[in-house]
């Protein structure tokens, strides 16, 4: 190409340049506003109508612009007829991402926005551009927002979720650029009233993977208060979280409609921790508090990258107050007394339909949440105070949950100097929940199993047993009232108060002579609780309790189900006391309220070791737990080896003399003297 040529071609590039340069200064833009109003109503179905000026300013790969009064519609199906409404817009597009199809906007600053966002019940989104609002592709990529005053309301009827927040710019100083964002929430997240505050960054990072948002909130959800502290990196799907967080409510188990995980009911409760997230992993670490009047602290994590969260940790307390863990066995909680301290006639009526309430937990587990989720959680007490009872000390248990079945297995705790071990499972798949618990009772103390009895403190001896229960229902109350297998005690040789024994017995002269001239102990030789459980029936098969002085045999039932007694005591004595009534001791009633009375007319049969020996029925329940103590040598291997050789003899002569097994008494007790 000739030199004419070439400036030729450099004339004519030039004029063109200069054309295009007068049209983007000259052009009016608002010719586009028409053109670009039909394009999008065409490709969403949705009305946008631009009322202010539009200008554009041209770049590569981005082009800004700069638009006032916008509004743009929402699809039929929602509750609003706008999406948006505002009042100028400041952004730009990305021009070579347009040739894949892909809408990138940087960064918006939106100037007093009204929003309105929602989630139809058949999950569609009013944000989504297509036609049908369902293609997640359909939305346009924006990188940075910067509000200035506005309005963002959000609707999720199938979640009865409505919330509308109010978002306004925080001067920082006279004259300087607007500061950091406040904002105020309210209205109701998943059906629980919502009240939050609080303030963040002036410019939201949508979707930037590096940048962390600052932001501190203080929110108030149902009986639920949250404060937090820190910074969430992608505001769109909190990649990153690093936040000092404090939680405080009515019971764990309401936070499960805003953090989706199982968590237990429990008495009021405050903590303190750092919450940390990084892929798909959320952690609750070195958190600290209280639940109800117990210490917690230790570690959570929770795993959601498989199908069900996996929920793992420890939990850690020094003293635990065995009334908070009432709750998690479906024990109602205690109403708490009136501000006023004095009791009103309503406070009155309910203490007394407590008092007549029963006993045994009836609070249904929800096991529907089971399947939601997995978990492996480590729990220590170093001490678990009990209210008017013996405290326990070092519990140590592991629960896990998979596949609705829970367990605690190890469970392991000390109290009254010796040591409670087992395990129980409740498996959830099972309608209702089939429950089993086996737990050995090793080496209990008698002077520390009672501490709040005075006349057992100088008490001494070792208590031995064995609880192997299957049952089922969704309450304990329904467990136990459906429970079958055994449940047996022992203590073999040992000493106790004698006026604990005097006062059972009513030895009136002895318990005169206690009081005047004070107590000393009294040998055990051996005590034996053996019951057989049956659909919820406690029956004894060996109720005994063999001292140098006395012998009582009991007989009768427990009903787990109406929780209801029926025992009989009857006292053989060994040695003459002149005013003892020796009389049948009857124990009725309710778990709530027991019933003793006396039979005056009623003697008890004489010859305390013949009834002894024919009381003890079959005693292979037992036999394991003599060895587990002093051995066969013992009181009570004794006992045993005499009663199977007195049922040897029975069984081959006349038995008319000896009394029958001990049975359940189904005759009515006698009324009162």
């Amino acid at each position: 190409m000739t030199h004419r040529a070439l400036k030729k071609l450099a004339y004519g590039l030039g004029t063109l340049f200069l054309i295009l340069v007068l049209f983007a200064i000259f052009f009016d833009w608002n010719w586009l506003r028409r053109p670009i109003e039909r394009f999008v109503t065409d490709k969403t179905g949705r009305t946008l109508l631009i009322k202010g000026n539009l200008h554009v300013q041209l770049g590569w790969p981005i082009i800004r612009f700069q638009v006032g009064d916008v509004t743009f519609a929402n699809p039929r199906w929602a509750a609003q007829p706008l999406m948006l409404s505002v009042k100028r817009i400041d952004s730009g597009i990305n021009l070579s991402r347009l040739f894949d199809r892909e809408v990138l906007i940087p960064n918006v600053r939106l100037e007093q926005p009204l929003i309105f966002l929602e989630i139809s019940p058949d999950g569609r989104k009013n944000w989504l551009l297509d036609r049908k609002q369902k293609n997640s592709g359909a939305a346009p990529t924006i990188g940075n927002i910067l509000l200035d005053r506005g309005q963002i309301t959000f609707l999720q009827p199938a979640q009865h979720t409505d919330i509308v927040a109010l978002l306004s710019t925080r001067q920082i100083a006279p004259g300087r650029s607007a500061g950091d964002i406040a904002f105020s929430a309210t209205g109701k997240l998943k059906g629980m009233p919502l009240k939050a505050s609080g303030n963040g960054g002036r410019i939201l990072s949508l979707n930037d993977q590096t940048l962390p948002y600052r932001l501190n909130i203080a929110a108030q959800l149902g009986q639920t208060e949250i404060k937090a502290a820190g910074t969430i990196t992608n505001l769109a799907r909190f990649s990153a979280v690093d936040l000092d967080v404090a939680l405080s409510g009515a019971s764990l188990d309401q936070l499960y409609p805003l953090i989706g995980i199982i968590l237990p009911r429990t008495p009021e409760y405050a903590t303190k921790g750092h919450l940390f997230h990084s892929d798909k992993k959320w952690q609750y670490q070195n958190f600290a508090g209280r639940i109800g009047k117990s210490d917690i602290e230790g570690n959570f994590s929770v795993d959601q990258s498989s199908r069900r969260p996996f929920l793992s940790g420890n939990l850690t307390s020094k003293l635990l107050d065995l009334a908070d863990l009432g709750p998690l066995i479906g024990k109602k909680p205690s109403l708490p007394a009136p501000k006023s301290g004095k009791k009103t006639a309503a406070d009155t009526q309910g203490s007394e339909k407590e008092a007549k309430s029963d006993v045994l937990p009836d609070q249904p587990f929800r096991t529907r949440r089971w399947s939601k989720m997995n978990a492996d959680v480590l729990i220590h007490a170093a001490h678990i105070e009990r209210k008017k009872a013996l405290p326990i000390e070092n519990l140590t248990t592991r629960i896990q949950l998979r596949d609705s079945i829970l367990t605690l297995n190890p469970l392991d705790f000390g109290v009254a100097g010796g040591n409670l071990a087992g395990a129980i499972t409740l498996d959830g798949q099972r309608n209702p929940i089939h429950a089993s618990i086996m737990i050995h009772a090793r080496k209990l103390l008698l002077k520390k199993l009672f501490p709040t009895v005075k006349l057992s403190k100088t008490s001494i001896g070792q208590i031995n047993g064995d609880f192997d229960l299957t049952g089922n229902g969704d309450a304990v109350k329904q467990m136990l009232g459906t429970a079958n297998g055994k449940f047996v005690l022992l203590i073999d040789s040992g000493e106790i108060s004698k006026m604990m024994l005097e006062t059972a017995q009513l030895h009136l002269w002895e318990m005169l002579e206690t009081k005047l001239f004070g107590d000393k102990n009294i040998k055990i030789d051996c005590a034996i609780a053996n019951f057989n459980v049956n659909n919820g029936i406690f029956q004894t098969k060996t109720l005994l309790l063999d001292t140098d002085i006395t012998t009582v045999i009991g007989s009768g039932d427990v009903n787990m189900h109406q929780e209801s007694l029926h025992i009989d005591l009857k006292p053989h004595t060994k040695v003459i006391s002149p005013i003892a009534l020796r009389t049948p001791i009857y124990i009725r009633g309710t778990f709530a309220k027991p019933n003793i009375t006396v039979n005056k007319t009623d003697l008890a049969l004489q010859g305390a070791g013949a009834v002894a020996l024919g009381a003890i029925n079959p005693l292979l329940a037992i036999i394991p737990l003599i060895e587990t103590g002093p051995g066969k040598n013992s009181e009570c291997g004794k006992l045993i080896d005499q009663a199977q050789t007195a049922r040897g003899k029975i069984n081959s002569s006349s038995a008319g003399k000896m009394p029958t097994p001990a049975t359940t008494n189904t005759q009515s007790p006698p009324q009162h003297p």
